[in-house]
């Protein structure tokens, strides 16, 4: 079964020499659609009595407390709902879903982790208990840097893969054969975030697919349902939207660096994707961090 194409497919601010990216905000509503992605996320979520969680078929509304490991492509998104908290907490953790190769994850020693990933196509629901005891760790995290921050995430992934009382949440799973992270999209996906920041025109891109103009303005289509153009600007609102809130840079310095040769372009293509101007996503989020 596949329909996570009838989903928005979001461009992660994760770039090929990452390892994990750590969002940590608190707010008081959730503006994001029900999306997809071929990332790994750990969601965590404090004060939230009332949101409703949808993952793949499973819609639920949750409880106070709550830590869920959605595995890569599988739909999902949380809704404020009944939930009348203003100081909403949310973590999310996303990692690259080859970050882990297949010869690491074969030793004994990360077994587990291998099988909450396999059981992940269906998003795996913690216990209440396990969220409560992880919580202070989660809350540090965007406070590491460097292989601290790689050796904890990587320690929380253990510890949870052994935790108690687990629950698969969707039915549904996932027909990769359907996502980008194939043959010839692979191709482009990789040149565009080589080259983003500069002018990409739809005949270079087509000549990396060896496709025709048409042929590939129907397959990028078909595989992201987006145009081209929309395409292209979504991988580079992905990347200012990470330097807005890692670097110091001016929102004018984002937007060129990012691709964009006018702000106005730029801000309306920023509005557009995240539903709020740069300014405002600049001081919505905090501890954003990366590894290199």
């Amino acid at each position: 079964m596949s329909t996570a194409k009838n989903f928005y497919r979001e461009i992660a601010p994760l770039s090929s020499g990452d390892s994990f990216l750590v969002f940590d905000r608190v707010k008081d509503s959730f503006d994001f659609p029900v999306h997809y992605h071929p990332e790994f996320e750990i969601n965590f979520i404090l004060n939230g009595k009332g949101v409703k969680r949808v993952v793949g078929d499973n819609i639920e509304e949750i409880d106070n407390i709550e830590l869920v490991l959605i595995g890569p492509n599988l739909y999902h998104g949380w809704e404020l709902n009944k939930c009348t908290s203003k100081k909403i907490h949310e973590i999310t953790i996303q990692f690259h879903n080859d970050l882990f190769h297949e010869t690491l994850l074969s030793r004994r020693i990360m077994n587990p982790i291998r099988d909450m990933f396999n059981r992940s196509i269906h998003g795996i629901l913690f216990s209440k208990k396990v969220a409560e005891e992880l919580t202070p760790r989660l809350v540090k995290l965007s406070k590491l840097d460097g292989i601290d921050y790689f050796l904890e995430i990587t320690s929380l992934l253990y510890d949870l893969a052994n935790s108690r009382n687990q629950r698969l949440l969707s039915t549904y799973t996932v027909d990769y054969d359907t996502f980008e992270d194939y043959d010839k999209m692979k191709l482009v996906y990789e040149y565009v975030q080589k080259h983003f920041a500069d002018k990409i025109t739809l005949e270079d891109v087509a000549n990396i697919a060896s496709m025709s103009i048409i042929s590939f303005n129907r397959f990028i289509k078909k595989r992201t349902g987006k145009t081209f153009v929309n395409y292209i600007n979504d991988i580079r609102i992905g990347y200012a939207a990470r330097w807005l809130v890692e670097k110091d840079m001016s929102v004018s310095e984002v937007a060129f660096k990012s691709g964009f040769n006018n702000i106005a372009n730029f801000n309306r293509s920023f509005k557009a994707i995240k539903n709020c101007t740069p300014s405002q996503y600049r001081e919505d989020f905090s501890g954003l961090k990366r590894i290199l």
